[in-house]
């Protein structure tokens, strides 16, 4: 159960860091001008914690149709066959209808280009391109752009769907909770 909760995490994913806002995550923020922090959390399972996640909008109030920012700082150490691996299980739990395999395959290439393997003190960060896709960063370079609308809201859906496995982390960043 564990192992289970922890992958699932992980998946959660995308990612754990000692958190310490940097400069770093100002320039994927910069990608979209976003200047407010809707809220920020951290993911822990049975008091593990894997990463700290802040989420930034383009707007004085998050839109899911706007561009935001996903930040996440890790704690732990993972593999970018875990990080892939736990975001494609997570975004097709949360599909609404099975998703071709074909498309399931796409995608797993292309977060093969997005995420490496992170250690402890690493980030993330997504960014989301309402109409276009996602970009992605790890510790401030850019990784990849995924030109994939449907792409981009399922994978942002890990956190930030209603369904997420995480949600008290879901209504921390969206503004809510303590």
């Amino acid at each position: 159960m564990f192992r289970r909760a922890l992958c699932v995490g992980l998946s959660a994913l995308l990612l754990a860091g000692a958190y310490a806002p940097t400069a770093t995550a100002t320039g994927c923020r910069s990608d979209i001008a976003a200047t407010t922090r809707v809220g920020s959390g951290e993911f822990c399972v049975l008091g593990f914690c894997l990463y700290k996640a802040e989420l930034w909008s383009a707007r004085p109030r998050f839109s899911p149709d706007a561009p935001f920012a996903l930040v996440l700082y890790y704690e732990r150490s993972v593999s970018a066959e875990n990080i892939i691996s736990t975001g494609i299980s997570e975004i097709e739990r949360l599909a609404t209808q099975p998703l071709p395999s074909a498309t399931v395959n796409a995608w797993r290439k292309e977060m093969k280009q997005a995420f490496g393997d992170v250690s402890r003190g690493d980030e993330l960060c997504g960014v989301y391109l309402p109409g276009q896709g996602a970009r992605f960063y790890a510790n401030g370079v850019a990784t990849s752009q995924i030109d994939d609308e449907a792409f981009a809201r399922a994978f942002f859906g890990i956190w930030l769907d209603p369904r997420t496995r995480a949600p008290s982390l879901r209504e921390r960043l969206l503004g809510g909770g303590s």
